[in-house]
């Protein structure tokens, strides 16, 4: 729906009211757990770049929805730019994977409506309970006491492989504690 439509159904729009805040007001929430997750990965995916090139990581959808979760858990709007530049690829590539973001429903764009030349991006209700999901189970594996891990012996008493690790802790647990540097 663009601002001359909603303007003609008699819809009320602009940056603080109407459309957009009953939209928004209509989302699933997003709980404090699942947005300090989010701000951790995505300061995380920012710390990396000090010892590693940027360019080894392409992942502007993933930079994308982290940034657009985390704007809605603060209950701010993203300009089109905005989630452009947050994606750290020239703003083509990120146009590019926005369309794709929209297309699959997790994302949709609404138009400002004080000013026609600009356009907000935001999670649909299927974006954030997806992000809300993945958030929450990062959350719940960070916060998992670190279990010892359990070593198999072969009959010499050497290392019959990698370490198995005890039951109910996963291996990948260990990379998301890195997320809390």
């Amino acid at each position: 729906m663009t601002v001359r439509s909603m303007a003609a159904a008699g819809e009320t729009v602009g940056r603080r009211g109407g459309a957009r805040a009953d939209k928004a007001a209509s989302r699933p929430a997003i709980p404090q757990a699942g947005l300090v997750a989010a701000r951790n990965a995505y300061a995380g995916r920012r710390r990396r770049e000090r010892f590693l090139a940027a360019d080894l990581f392409g992942e502007p959808t993933w930079d994308i929805l982290l940034d657009l979760y985390i704007a809605a858990g603060e209950g701010r709007s993203v300009p089109t730019t905005s989630a452009c530049i947050g994606a750290h690829v020239p703003p083509t590539t990120a146009l590019r994977w926005l369309r794709v973001l929209e297309a699959r429903g997790l994302v949709e764009r609404e138009d400002d409506g004080a000013d026609g030349r600009r356009t907000f991006v935001c999670l649909t209700s299927q974006g954030i309970e997806a992000m809300n999901g993945l958030m929450m189970q990062w959350h719940a594996a960070i916060n998992v006491a670190p279990r010892p891990t359990q070593t198999i012996l072969a009959s010499d008493d050497t290392l019959a492989g990698p370490a198995i690790h005890a039951p109910g802790h996963h291996p990948c647990a260990d990379d998301l504690l890195a997320l809390r540097l």
